[in-house]
């Protein structure tokens, strides 16, 4: 379940109840880390055969929209496009379950993948150790993000969907490794330099308030999570790890 909701993966399911759900959402941080890994080294790949810094960020980018089907990012446009609407719960959610993409969805998403990009490319042009750690630890952090999300303490604002199959079930033991992981994660970035962990860390913690922020938001705006809520979640708090890591990291 976690390889079919995150990842492109083809898999088949033999089971899904809330059970399986719990521990697929405790399975999104690290495979968000495998994900941001492979993001990273692209993007250090393509600068190592002469693109710009920037070009491979963008190529390391697109293959992890690619990588998760673009999912996150239509929820991510989503939640724009709802919480701007100026409706209600129940008029906000009906924009969001429709399939085309409004000015607000349009303009949220070229601003947190041109986020995503340009941080990317400061981390590529710091090392190519720098770009894979970032990006690893910001993946991570992002997913991580959604499995707090599904904690006991959150509701799910629908009856139906993804949303109200995952609200709920991540029990503190699963939340708390999946926090471990990710911590595991950012320290990792120690075997470039110390530096380098230590940005990928304050990138965590940014990934974390920011999707705090806006999780708190879409709870009071539509009275819980949805699908679309928990891939905005991964999206804006990938966004702001990369910034605040590529920001940490120059002061180096």
């Amino acid at each position: 379940m976690a390889l079919g909701t995150f990842t492109v993966v083809p898999v088949r399911v033999e089971r899904v109840d809330r059970a399986v759900a719990g521990w697929a959402m405790f399975w999104a941080a690290p495979l968000g880390a495998l994900l941001g890994a492979v993001v990273g080294a692209v993007a250090a790949a393509g600068a190592a055969a002469g693109l710009s810094d920037a070009l491979a960020a963008l190529l390391g980018v697109g293959l992890g929209a690619l990588l998760t089907r673009g999912l996150h990012l239509d929820g991510l446009a989503d939640l724009a496009d709802g919480l701007g609407s100026g409706r209600p719960a129940s008029g906000a959610l009906e924009v969001m379950r429709r399939s085309d993409i409004g000015p607000f969805g349009v303009v949220t998403l070229v601003v947190v993948l041109g986020a995503q990009v340009l941080a990317l490319g400061q981390m590529v042009e710091a090392s190519p150790a720098a770009a894979v750690a970032g990006a690893a630890s910001a993946w991570a952090a992002g997913r991580l993000a959604v499995t707090l999300a599904c904690t006991p303490r959150v509701p799910s604002a629908r009856t139906d969907g993804l949303g109200a199959m995952v609200a709920g079930t991540v029990r503190a033991p699963a939340a708390t490794a999946a926090c471990a992981v990710t911590a595991a994660v950012c320290a990792a970035g120690w075997a470039h330099t110390p530096w380098t962990a230590a940005a990928c860390a304050a990138g965590a913690v940014a990934a974390l308030a920011v999707a705090g922020v806006l999780l708190r938001r879409a709870v009071r705006r539509l009275g819980g999570v949805t699908g679309d809520v928990l891939g905005a979640l991964a999206e804006s708090g990938g966004a702001s790890a990369l910034v605040v890591a590529a920001a940490v990291a120059s002061w180096s």
